[in-house]
C-alpha cells in the first residue's frame, strides 16, 4: 500500500478554508488525491487556495460526488472518523492502529479515509460505508479537533507506516470494491426482508452487524460473488420453487 492509494474524503465540508488548509496537510505527508462530497464551500475559490498555499494542484483535481457511495465506490476499503462514542460506534480504532491496518493491503489495493462536516461530523448512514471506525484520542473539555488537524493526525501516522516496508496480510489479494460490497449488502437486505428474518420497522439494526461482521473480513470479490449466489438460493426457495 503506498500514498498514491490512499485518498481523503470530506463529505459536506462548510468552510473553504478548510478545503484548502486540508489540501495543504495533504501535500505536506505525500498524498495526493482529494475527493468532496456535496461540498458546502467553494474548493476552487480564493480562500481556498490562500489556505492550500503550495496545494492548489490537489484542489485542482479534486473530484466532486453526490454521495459517499459513490465516492467510495472503486475502494477497497473505507475508515470513517468520528468523535462520538456509543450504538453502532463501536470497536474504534486510534489512527495508528488505522494506519496499521490500510499498510497491510496487498499493494494494489485502494483505501479512503472519511472525514464528516465540521459542525456534525459524518452520519451512522455514512459510517455503515465505511468498514472501520476511526477516533482520535482527546481531552474531554475540548473533543472536537479541526478538521484540518484531524486529516494531519492521521495521514501523519500513515505516512509513518508507509515509509517502511508492510507485511501484506492479504497475501496479494485485494478485498471487494466498495459498490460490490454495497451491492451485496442490499440484495441481502431485500433477500432478509422477504423472508421475515429483519424487522421491516428496523431493518437496519441487524443489517449493521451483519455489515461489521462480514465487511471487516476483507471480502474479496469471489467471496461477494459466492455471497450473492447464497442469496439467490435463498430467495429462490421462499419463493416455492422447491430445490433444482
Amino acid at each position: 500500500m503506498s500514498c498514491d492509494n490512499l485518498c481523503v474524503v470530506l463529505v459536506e465540508p462548510k468552510g473553504a478554508g478548510n478545503i484548502g488548509s486540508v489540501a495543504r496537510v495533504m501535500k505536506n505527508f505525500g498524498f495526493g488525491e482529494l475527493r468532496l462530497v456535496q461540498p458546502r464551500a467553494s474548493h476552487l475559490g480564493a480562500e481556498a487556495r490562500n489556505m492550500a498555499v503550495s496545494a492548489i494542484d490537489l484542489l485542482e483535481r479534486a473530484r466532486v460526488y453526490e454521495n459517499l457511495a459513490l465516492a467510495l465506490s472503486d475502494r477497497n476499503l473505507a475508515l470513517g472518523t468520528t468523535r462520538r462514542f456509543g450504538k453502532y460506534r463501536e470497536e474504534l480504532l486510534y489512527p495508528a492502529e488505522a494506519a496499521t491496518t490500510v499498510a497491510g493491503l496487498a499493494k494494489t489495493a485502494k483505501a479512503a479515509i472519511v472525514f464528516g462536516p465540521e459542525d456534525t461530523g459524518l452520519k451512522t448512514e455514512d459510517l455503515d460505508l465505511c468498514q472501520y471506525c476511526v477516533t482520535i484520542p482527546t481531552h474531554s473539555d475540548l473533543p472536537s479537533m479541526n478538521l484540518a488537524q484531524a486529516v494531519a493526525v492521521c495521514l501523519y501516522e500513515a505516512s509513518l507506516k508507509f515509509s517502511s516496508p508492510a507485511e501484506d496480510k492479504t497475501r496479494g489479494k485485494r478485498p471487494a470494491l466498495g459498490k460490490n460490497l454495497e451491492a451485496m449488502f442490499a440484495q441481502m437486505r431485500q433477500v432478509l426482508l422477504e423472508v421475515g428474518f429483519l424487522n421491516p420497522q428496523n431493518p437496519e439494526h441487524l443489517i449493521r452487524a451483519f455489515r461489521r461482521m462480514l465487511a471487516r473480513q476483507g471480502l474479496t470479490e469471489h467471496e461477494v460473488q459466492i455471497l450473492r449466489g447464497l442469496w439467490d438460493k435463498i430467495s429462490w426457495l421462499h419463493r416455492g420453487k422447491g430445490t433444482p
